[in-house]
């Protein structure tokens, strides 16, 4: 293992409501974020925010629907803050519907963010770290990737494929001292899924409540509870650990 403290890390979507709790969490623990996000002013935002309080971060805007971006990011944030030692692929897209309530757009987008995106981020890192002495790299995938629930085939999709790179990768690159793991989470109060709520008509907090009672400890993960178990994974308390699917889900089944 790297005998230096862990210093750089790269979240995508990290405007987001995990994103943002992933990044508060690593800047809290001393590490320089490198903020990936694409909404600009949110990316530069909490950046400043960061800065403002003593930490250290930059924003890295950009859409992970392009290649270009993708397959540089990872070594503009090593030009730029020196390395690249923790990468922590959050960014993902929901689609809902069965596969007849899928369009085509619905179908791109979703492998682009939830499988494209990372595979080029991770693929690009990999090299980096290896000749670091190796480190950690967190996929965001969901339980829903490994118990599918219905009427949301693209997203299942997409996320098992997803934990299924993660097994692949935690094996292969085991040996470079690269640990490769994923969180799965069940549902998470994030500004996402109240807006989910909005867009079927529903008032959220009433739509939260319901599903807090569904949930065996009481409720529903907030995202803090996520970069909880993302620092873990990524922390030498962790370091025996590659290629795992960690569920953070309350006890709670996905149907």
């Amino acid at each position: 293992m790297k005998k230096n403290n862990l210093n750089v890390v790269l979240v995508t979507g990290a405007a987001g409501g995990i994103g943002k709790s992933i990044v508060n969490k690593f800047s809290n623990l001393g590490k320089t974020l490198a903020i990936a996000d694409k909404d600009e002013e949110q990316a530069h935002k909490l950046a400043d925010q960061i800065q403002k309080k003593g930490g250290q971060a930059l924003a890295f805007s950009g859409d992970l629907l392009n290649q270009v971006y993708c397959d540089n990011l990872v070594n503009e944030v090593q030009k730029k803050l020196g390395s690249i030692d923790i990468l922590i692929n959050n960014a993902g897209l929901m689609r809902r519907g069965d596969i007849t309530q899928t369009s085509d757009e619905d179908y791109e987008l979703s492998m682009k963010i939830n499988v494209e995106a990372p595979f080029r981020l991770i693929r690009a890192a990999i090299p980096l770290m290896a000749e670091a002495g190796g480190e950690s790299i967190v996929n965001v995938s969901s339980c829903w990737g490994i118990n599918p629930g219905p009427n949301h085939l693209i997203y299942c999709t997409t996320k098992a494929a997803l934990a299924a790179m993660t097994k692949c990768l935690g094996r292969d690159h085991a040996h470079q001292n690269i640990r490769i793991n994923a969180v799965c989470p069940n549902e998470v109060n994030t500004p996402m899924l109240r807006t989910g709520f909005k867009i079927r008509g529903l008032n959220p907090d009433d739509a939260i409540e319901e599903l807090n009672q569904s949930v065996p400890i009481g409720h529903i993960a907030e995202p803090e509870e996520i970069a909880d178990v993302v620092s873990f994974l990524s922390s030498d308390e962790a370091r025996y650990i590659c290629g795992s699917l960690v569920e953070i889900n309350g006890g709670k089944a996905v149907y």
